[in-house]
């Protein structure tokens, strides 16, 4: 723990003007950044008494170990910048909103020739129009499904585009009318595209000049007793009917707003989107994050308008945004929307009428989202505070180890031996620094040592070995190495010098952290491994434990009985989720590795030789049984083959044996290699 006077500015360093401010640790990791007005008074606030610190911010100052900041012009850049060194950085004691699931989107993929209407999740992509997010991507389906009989827009995939292409034939959904079918010439690129456009202008909610238009050519079709046509446009306005009905209107003037309520208590926040266009809701989504920093209702919609609007652009911004409270600074937040959106935008709280009641229909969402949240046992704060004091007490550590990290060995059989790092800080999984080993074993083997079976002790000493090994070239790179007296240290220079300043800017680094608990997936004598491991590097400050399945008893190095938690303890939970999840990672890259194994072929192993240039060669000759009987110069004949490298392919094949022929159990009959094998042998991946 950390002295906050030890690194607290002198006075007069601090300008009294806006700008960006970040905290880091020891091992200069980034862990808070925030934004001021005035930088001064500010940070003047973090270096008080801390008994008249808020808990949180008392240990944020107290883990930091210095404090830097930059000066910018205006309130706006400040917050612009604060949005960027979050999502770059990501500082452990900021709030980071977290989705509570992956939001499926509706999506016009109006940046190709033919715009294409699919589901999409994840990332926006430039040039994709997006409506929702939708709660479940089969009420994406559905409405789409009505749509397509006015809106006739592609659908398919390229694969099956280029498919029809070739053939000529397009699709069922050609065949049915749900499809222009673009792809068999029916209809241009061009035509194609207005399509796409007013599809996209119908579910952005310009709705009623549409259907006045259709109703209008329906009466026109009928007094000229065209009836088929006439009915055919009176059935496309009844599904245009039916899926405005899936959006029920709860703003009769078709207002586009994007309305924000919080949810919150002493640990946690919930935070519910509705957004509105024309009048209807569009969509909905809802994040939950865990209170780590001192923070009103006000900050909580800052950081929210943040996350919300910090990469989007143009009508993703409404022109209205509706929030349960303004944030500290209003008008810089307001000019920053409106830069995002390139037009103004008005933030306000509603005070009466339509929009305050759906105001309260929005918190009373969020308020049943932290509900809900709050049952999830291992998102509560303070049950991992708790599951982690439980460990600390359990295995005799001086303080709670907040930063674990477990290893599994995973093979089948002695082959494909790999092993697996994750990593839990504060009780949560932190899937970015999760690491996967490849067992290499005396000679650089990618098995187990020869002649003695599957030894997982010594797979789990090297891979902690190595694991650690890279931990102390880090500190070496960075200068924390420790300088023995009247010696030098690698390359941090001799005793009495001060070490080379960091060329750090913040960001996660490989290895660079050390775990105060070591956890491994076994018993004694892999927790034994693990240790010895740790002792022969000289690092005395880190635990080593393990975890048996038998009968989930945590074994320390050097003692003869296991220690045993109870069953209902929270420790032990924490403990068996770290240790699951290291496991099922393992387990992943083994089997990655066994199939990437097995879809091997001889081919593989000629070097310079990719994807490409192999399928070249079976498209050549037909088939890997075909390609063996060639010889060098029939080999040399295939486009961008040399000598060289037909020798190399000649060789492998020659040296490889080739596969017993399949018999057909019915018939008897011998079935020859056929293109499909071929291909199959031939599009092999490398082992890393």
């Amino acid at each position: 723990m950390a002295d906050p006077s030890s690194y607290r500015p002198k006075p007069g360093q601090i300008p009294d003007s806006p700008g960006v401010y970040r905290f880091r640790d020891a091992h200069r990791r980034v862990i808070y950044v925030g934004k001021a007005k005035s930088l001064r008074q500010r940070l003047a606030n973090y270096f008080q008494d801390l008994a008249g610190l808020h808990p949180r911010t008392r240990t944020m100052v107290t883990t930091a170990a210095s404090v830097e900041w930059t000066v910018v012009s205006t309130e706006v850049e400040a917050l612009q910048l604060e949005y960027s060194w979050i999502k770059e950085f990501d500082p452990r004691f900021n709030v980071k909103y977290r989705d509570d699931k992956s939001y499926p989107y509706l999506a016009v993929t109006m940046d190709e020739a033919f715009p294409r209407v699919q589901v999409m999740r994840g990332a926006k992509k430039k040039g994709v129009r997006y409506f929702g997010p939708y709660a479940h991507a089969w009420a994406i389906r559905e409405t789409v499904d009505l749509m397509l009989r006015v809106f006739p827009v592609r659908t398919c995939s390229a694969g099956v585009f280029r498919n029809a292409e070739r053939t000529g034939r397009p699709c069922l959904l050609g065949y049915i009318g749900k499809c222009s079918a673009p792809c068999v010439g029916r209809v241009g690129a061009g035509e194609h595209r207005e399509l796409a456009e007013e599809f996209c202008d119908f579910m952005a909610g310009r709705t009623g000049t549409y259907i006045r238009r259709l109703e209008k050519e329906m009466t026109a079709a009928a007094e000229d007793m065209e009836y088929e046509r006439a009915a055919r446009l009176r059935d496309d306005l009844e599904a245009l009917g039916r899926a405005m009905e899936k959006n029920a209107v709860v703003l009769a003037d078709a207002t586009d707003a994007d309305l924000i309520a919080v949810a919150e208590d002493e640990l946690e926040a919930a935070v519910q989107i509705f957004h509105v266009r024309g009048g209807r809701v569009r969509g909905q989504r809802g994040w939950v994050t865990d209170k780590v920093e001192a923070v009103d209702t006000a900050g909580l919609v800052e950081h929210a308008l943040q996350q919300l609007y910090g990469e989007e652009s143009g009508d993703a911004v409404p022109r209205e945004v509706l929030v349960p409270a303004l944030p500290d600074d209003p008008a810089a937040v307001t000019q920053w929307l409106g830069g995002r959106r390139g037009s103004a935008v008005s933030l306000r709280v509603p005070q009466r009428g339509d929009k305050k009641d759906l105001m309260a229909t929005v918190g009373r969402n969020a308020q049943q989202a932290l509900v809900l949240h709050k049952t999830r046992r291992a998102s509560d704060l303070t049950t991992r505070s708790r599951a982690l004091e439980e460990i600390a007490e359990a295995l005799g550590l001086d303080s709670a180890p907040l930063r674990i990290e477990c290893f599994d060995i995973s093979h089948l059989q002695g082959q494909d031996v790999v092993a697996s790092m994750v990593v839990f800080e504060d009780g949560l999984p932190r899937k970015g620094e999760y690491r996967r080993f490849q067992i290499k074993g005396r000679a650089g083997d990618t098995q187990l040592w020869h002649g003695e079976g599957q030894d997982d002790a010594r797979s789990m000493h090297e891979v902690i070995s190595r694991r650690f090994r890279r931990y102390l070239m880090e500190r070496e790179k960075t200068g924390e190495w420790a300088v023995p007296e009247g010696g030098e240290a690698g390359s941090a220079g001799a005793a009495g010098e001060a070490p080379a300043a960091p060329a750090d800017d913040g960001r996660p680094r490989r290895f660079a952290y050390p775990p105060q608990l070591v956890l491994v997936d076994g018993g004694q004598p892999q927790v034994a491994a693990a240790r010895r491991a740790l002792d022969e590097l000289g690092i005395d400050d880190v635990a080593v434990a393990g975890i048996a399945k038998r009968m989930e008893e945590v074994w320390l190095p050097g003692e003869d009985d296991p220690v045993v938690l109870p069953r209902s303890s929270e420790g032990l939970y924490l403990i068996q989720r770290v240790r699951d999840t290291a496991h099922d990672f393992a387990i992943r890259y083994q089997r990655s590795k066994r199939t990437k194994r097995l879809r091997s072929g001889p081919l593989d192993s000629v070097p310079g030789l990719g994807a490409a240039r192999k399928q070249a060669l079976i498209k050549y000759f037909g088939s890997v049984r075909r390609l063996r009987q060639a010889t060098v110069e029939q080999i040399c004949e295939v486009p961008g083959f040399g000598r060289k490298t037909a020798e190399a392919v000649a060789a492998a094949l020659a040296q490889a044996a080739p596969a017993a022929p399949a018999v057909n159990m019915a018939t008897g009959e011998i079935i020859e290699e056929d293109d499909g094998a071929a291909v199959t042998e031939g599009n092999g991946g490398t082992t890393e």
